[in-house]
């Protein structure tokens, strides 16, 4: 607020000796507040990537490639799709053990669906960063074996890796 004020009064300063039109203040003022919402709303989002990256550095990654041959050789792993139920029908990975429970859920939910500690658990969502949040809350609920797929469904999507839909499973060409 402070800095707000300052700026308004310098602003106001320069207006008056570049020129004594009311207007050009005014707009002066609306161009620097525009300027001052702007950084403090870019400060959020640096906030939330310094968050996703904490939680991308504490559960780990793995490449929808990784992921791929693990479901391939049958290896045991716990597909768990965070996204929001009407993300959904955008379609989820094709894997044997799949379960859904949302972000927003998941400390409440988990605990009871998932027994096993020890399960590999790879979270995914729509582009990757809260399915690196959700890794982060199940190895603080104690999953030792639980990580994040990079880039979430659309990284898997784009190596043209098997979708289920509501139509079946699909394949997407890497130039959709």
């Amino acid at each position: 607020m402070v800095l707000i004020i300052i700026s308004y009064k310098i602003l106001s300063y320069l207006a008056k000796v570049l020129t004594n039109e009311i207007e050009m203040k005014n707009k002066i003022i609306l161009i620097v507040a525009g300027l001052l919402v702007s950084s403090s709303l870019l400060a959020g989002q640096i906030e939330a990537d310094n968050l996703i990256s904490i939680a991308k550095a504490e559960a780990g990654e793995i490449s929808p490639k990784q992921l791929k041959e693990m479901l391939d050789t049958e290896k045991k792993v716990i597909v768990l799709d965070v996204r929001e139920e009407n993300q959904r029908a955008e379609g989820e990975i094709y894997a044997s053990e799949t379960m859904a429970i949302t972000r927003g859920n998941l400390e409440f939910e988990v605990l009871n669906k998932i027994k096993d500690k020890n399960s590999v658990i790879v979270t995914y969502c729509r582009g990757g960063s809260r399915g690196a949040l959700a890794a982060q809350t199940l190895r603080k609920l104690g999953y030792v074996n639980a990580t994040n797929l990079k880039d979430g469904l659309k990284g898997w999507a784009q190596q043209a890796y098997p979708i289920e839909t509501g139509l079946g499973v699909t394949l997407l060409s890497k130039e959709q």
